[in-house]
C-alpha cells in the first residue's frame, strides 16, 4: 500500500445530520458533534453520506455542514466528504467545494432511480473526480439502497483514474471486500455488523452509521484485530450487533434513536431527523435510554 494511504486506516464514524428545533441545519450542533467525536479518538469522519441524510438536504445545506465540520476538524481528523447528488452538475459543485475546504477525499454513490450502465456510472464518477482533481476519490458501493452494484470490471475502469483509491463497501458479502482488495483498491468496511469480518478480510478500516453512538467499542475492535486478538474482538462485535438490533427496534428512524442515545451519554444534541424519515415516538425514548445504559456498560467492560 502506498504510504500516503495509511492515513485512511482506522475508524471513521459516518457523521449525523444536525438540526435545530425548526428542522434547519444547525452549524453550532455540527461543530459540537465534531468536537465530541474528536474527543473519542476516532481517526476520521465520513461527512454527508446516508447518516448525514444527504438525499434530503440541499446543495447549500450540505456545503454548510462540511464547512462547519472542517472549521473544527481541519488538521485533527481525516475527512472524507460524500458529494454525490442525483445529477452530475450538483455533484461536481459539491466536489469542488469539498476540495476548496481541504478534505482528504471525496466519495460518491452511483446515481439512483435509473439503473445506468457501467459506462454511464464511470463517466458520472470521473466527472465528479474532475471537479476535485487534487483530491482522493472513494467509490461508495451500497447496492441495497442505490439499486446498482459495483463490479470488478467497473472498478478496474475506475482505477485507471489515479485519484480513485478505493471503495466504501456497504454490500453485505464480505467476499466483495476481498474482490475489491484484489483489484488493488483500499476498502472500508461498511456494514457495522460485520466490522470484524471485514477487517479480517482485508478492509483498511471501517466507516459506519452506528459508530458515533459507541466509537469506543469499534475502536477497540479495530485495536484487537490489529493485535491478532480475534476472539476478544468477536465478543465486542457480538455485543455491538445486539445494540444495533435494539437501535432498529423503535418506531422512529434509527438515526433519531442514535441521536437520542448520544444525548443520554452526555453528547451534543443533534436534533431529530428530516421528513420523510419517521420521527421518534414516545415509546422510542425508553429504548434510547436503555440502550445508552447498555453502551456505557459495554464501554466500562471492554475499554
Amino acid at each position: 500500500m502506498k504510504q500516503e494511504l495509511n492515513k485512511y486506516r482506522g475508524i471513521f464514524p459516518a457523521f449525523y445530520a444536525c438540526y435545530d428545533e425548526a428542522g434547519a441545519v444547525s452549524p453550532e450542533s455540527v461543530r459540537a458533534l465534531t468536537e465530541y467525536l474528536i474527543g473519542k479518538g476516532v481517526q476520521g469522519l465520513y461527512v454527508g453520506g446516508s447518516s448525514g441524510e444527504c438525499i434530503y438536504q440541499s446543495v447549500a445545506e450540505r456545503k454548510l455542514v462540511l464547512e462547519n465540520v472542517m472549521a473544527v476538524a481541519r488538521g485533527k481528523l481525516v475527512i472524507i466528504a460524500h458529494v454525490a447528488c442525483n445529477n452530475t452538475a450538483d455533484s461536481m459543485e459539491l466536489a469542488a467545494h469539498a476540495e476548496s475546504l481541504g478534505v482528504d477525499a471525496i466519495a460518491a454513490i452511483p446515481p439512483i432511480y435509473f439503473h445506468l450502465p457501467d459506462r454511464a456510472m464511470a463517466r458520472y464518477w470521473n466527472d465528479i473526480s474532475s471537479a476535485a482533481p487534487n483530491t482522493d476519490f472513494v467509490i461508495y458501493n451500497i447496492p441495497q439502497l442505490a439499486g446498482v452494484a459495483l463490479n470488478s470490471s467497473l472498478l478496474r475502469t475506475m482505477l485507471k483514474n489515479p485519484k480513485v483509491i478505493g471503495v466504501k463497501n456497504s454490500s453485505m458479502p464480505v467476499q466483495d471486500i476481498e474482490m475489491w482488495r484484489d483489484e488493488g483498491a483500499i476498502v472500508f468496511n461498511g456494514p457495522d455488523e460485520q466490522l470484524l469480518s471485514g477487517l479480517v478480510a482485508g478492509a483498511i478500516g471501517g466507516i459506519g452509521g452506528t459508530y458515533g453512538a459507541m466509537p469506543e467499542l469499534y475502536l477497540k475492535i479495530y485495536e484487537l484485530v490489529q493485535a491478532g486478538k480475534i476472539a476478544e474482538a468477536r465478543e465486542i462485535q457480538d455485543a455491538c450487533c445486539q445494540i444495533i438490533y435494539k437501535m432498529c427496534s423503535g418506531q422512529g428512524n434509527m438515526y433519531g434513536i442514535i441521536k437520542a442515545i448520544i444525548r443520554e451519554l452526555g453528547g451534543p444534541d443533534a436534533g431529530g431527523v428530516r421528513a420523510p424519515l419517521y420521527p421518534l415516538q414516545e415509546e422510542d425514548y425508553p429504548i434510547a435510554r436503555e440502550t445508552a445504559k447498555e453502551v456505557a456498560g459495554l464501554i466500562a467492560k471492554f475499554c
